[in-house]
């Protein structure tokens, strides 16, 4: 029996309200305005819950107190502004969930649980849906008294009905200016470097709650969240060691397909495991890794891998294997920029390794040296720009200028050095050393032009996202009057890819490469026991229309992909076939600009 619904609860209309531009991964943090927790040191060395293997009823049962207990801590007026521990209420909860022998008595349980506060305080004012919003939330089932029965549903809806007019909550608060969720007020409970099952749980259920609520892409997530959260309570509820609960973190958070949302403070449980690795630059070209560079100028060469042979079987397991059982614990957007990372850890481990694979001159066997990770230069495997000076006229026609090394104050400067050229390169094929987006933005447009708006949470109804008005540009003088054309590709994500968003509306502009990392807007940063850290995209951003970057990317205007017979030949063909289009006529780099190649012996 569904229960009579709540007014208001699909209301839509229009509402819009502006907000500074950042668009990038940069993390702004504010602390809480709200009150600590009071003491309260119950289950500060543990949580009292013991691992165990779960019945069906169980995980059903475990599975609503996650939702009720999410539900009310961003809610329920006694929890949005009070001091009590949150954490800790849920640690009393689970037991009399767990011994309720059916959906009725777990119910109960609930009731009684959520009853101990005292009765729930009237609002005023009372808080209303937004107008218009991009998202609303996902409520209705608080008023399924048939699956929840009648008491719950009761004091779920009178929470609801009941929930205040709020610009932070205890438990989140908004970065200045920019608005994306700051979950800084969670306890991270660091005394716990192996957490037990209840701390497992905490972890699973802050988290969870965290995306149904306060993940602003939500719904192009292409996962059942809550199958989700069914088929991870009996995981974080089973004996495992430190190591094993950050590995089942990281399998959780990938199910977001976020490429911001990872467990940073950790990675070193991601597979392969090990602290050194061979000094090669990999790429996956068509699908397989690429030797693309070498990552230490001796030990690289010396290593007896060309730039351009293909890796097809590291340690004797087959790439694809390893792709396969690696897949999992790499948190994505999108395949090209999970095969992205997992390019940079392919080969790591400890001591040599045999590697197979195709090269120019045919099929090869090796043994190669791992070395430690530390003594290696990582950069060139983050950016595909050419190497050299930030800015450089490429011929009398062709001017270039990546961003890997650009500096702001230095934006005119550099469209006055490019003024006579037909072309300017805007290389993205990395991450912007510094915020240019006005700075240089400004210089390739004749009109204000809106390029993006974002959208944002609401304090005052969690799950609810309202958008901004769209942001623009304000022409500047000197501008660049020729055709601008902007490389990107995996490495471009997040302030690149809100960068590429912003100078594409330069007149003419074409976009050229292949697809990038679909991960933009300021992170949020989540602390889980343990003293682990993960993160998300904390805004939404979309193109003025409307139409979503998230997980598709940018898509280029012209897709140019590389080629393993042009890495071996030291081309740089996405920005060549990019010039060539602009031109109008071939385009190739003057060979002192395009990277030397010389076969070597094998070992």
């Amino acid at each position: 029996m569904r229960r009579p619904a709540v007014p208001g609860l699909r209301v839509l209309a229009s509402a819009l309200f502006a907000l500074p531009a950042m668009g990038c991964s940069d993390p702004v943090r504010t602390d809480s305005p709200l009150p600590p927790s009071v003491e309260d040191h119950e289950f500060d060395g543990g949580s009292a819950i013991g691992d165990q293997e779960l019945t069906a009823v169980q995980i059903e049962n475990l599975a609503l107190l996650a939702k009720v207990w999410g539900f009310a801590k961003y809610h329920d007026p006694r929890v949005v502004a009070g001091s009590d521990n949150w954490d800790y209420a849920l640690f009393r909860a689970i037991p009399p969930v767990l011994a309720a022998p059916d959906r009725g008595a777990a119910a109960s349980a609930l009731v009684t649980w959520l009853d101990e506060p005292g009765s729930i305080p009237a609002c005023s004012p009372c808080a209303q849906l937004p107008n218009g919003a991009h998202l609303l939330p996902d409520n209705d089932w608080i008023e399924d008294a048939g699956d929840l029965g009648d008491a719950l549903s009761d004091r779920l809806v009178d929470i609801y009905r009941n929930r205040p007019v709020v610009s932070a909550q205890r438990y989140v608060s908004f970065a200045p200016n920019v608005g994306n969720p700051d979950f800084t007020a969670e306890a991270r409970y660091a005394n716990l470097p192996s957490p037990d099952a209840g701390y497992r749980t905490l972890a699973l259920f802050r988290f969870w709650n965290i995306i149904q609520y306060w993940f602003p892409y939500r719904d192009v997530m292409d996962e059942d969240w809550e199958g989700v959260l069914r088929e991870f309570i009996p995981a974080m509820m089973r004996t495992m060691d430190g190591d094993a609960y950050r590995l089942t973190l990281i399998r959780l958070i990938a199910r977001v397909h976020d490429t911001h949302a990872n467990i940073w403070s950790d990675l070193h449980v991601q597979p392969p495991t090990g602290a050194d690795e061979t000094p090669l630059i990999l790429r996956f070209i068509d699908g397989k890794p690429v030797v693309a560079g070498y990552s230490h100028d001796q030990q690289g060469p010396a290593s007896g891998l060309e730039v351009g042979d293909e890796i097809h079987r590291v340690g004797g397991v087959s790439v694809e294997s390893m792709v396969d059982s690696m897949r999992a614990y790499y948190p994505a957007s999108n395949e090209a920029t999970r095969l992205r990372d997992m390019a940079r850890r392919l080969t790591r481990g400890t001591g040599p390794v045999s590697l197979e694979g195709m090269g120019a001159a045919g099929a090869f066997s090796t043994s190669v040296s791992r070395v430690p990770r530390s003594t290696l230069s990582l950069g060139s495997s983050y950016t595909h720009d050419l190497p050299g000076p930030t800015f450089r006229m490429l011929t009398d026609s062709v001017a270039y200028l990546k961003l890997s090394s650009v500096q702001a104050a230095s934006a005119a400067d550099y469209i006055r050095d490019a003024q006579g050229a037909q072309v300017l390169v805007i290389d993205i094929r990395n991450y912007p050393s510094e915020f240019v987006v006005f700075a240089l933005g400004g210089h390739l447009v004749t009109t204000p032009e809106p390029f993006a708006r974002f959208t944002t949470a609401d304090a005052s109804n969690p799950g609810a996202f309202r958008w901004t008005a769209p942001v623009s540009h304000t022409p500047r003088e000197p501008r660049f009057a020729g055709t601008v054309v902007i490389l990107v590709d995996e490495t471009t994500q997040s302030q690149a890819e809100y960068t590429t968003m912003a100078f594409r509306v330069a007149p003419g502009a074409i976009v050229v490469g292949s697809t990038t990392a679909g991960a933009d807007g300021n992170v949020s940063r989540i602390p889980l026991p343990g003293d682990v850290e993960g993160m998300i995209s904390g805004i939404g951003v979309f193109y003025p229309d409307g139409t979503p970057t998230q997980r598709i990317g940018i898509i280029p205007d012209l897709v140019v992909h590389p080629t393993v017979e042009g890495i071996r030949a030291g081309r740089d063909e996405v920005l060549e076939a990019g010039v060539s289009h602009a031109l109008g006529r071939d385009f190739r780099l003057p060979t002192p600009l395009a990277p030397s190649f010389e076969a070597r012996p094998r070992r």
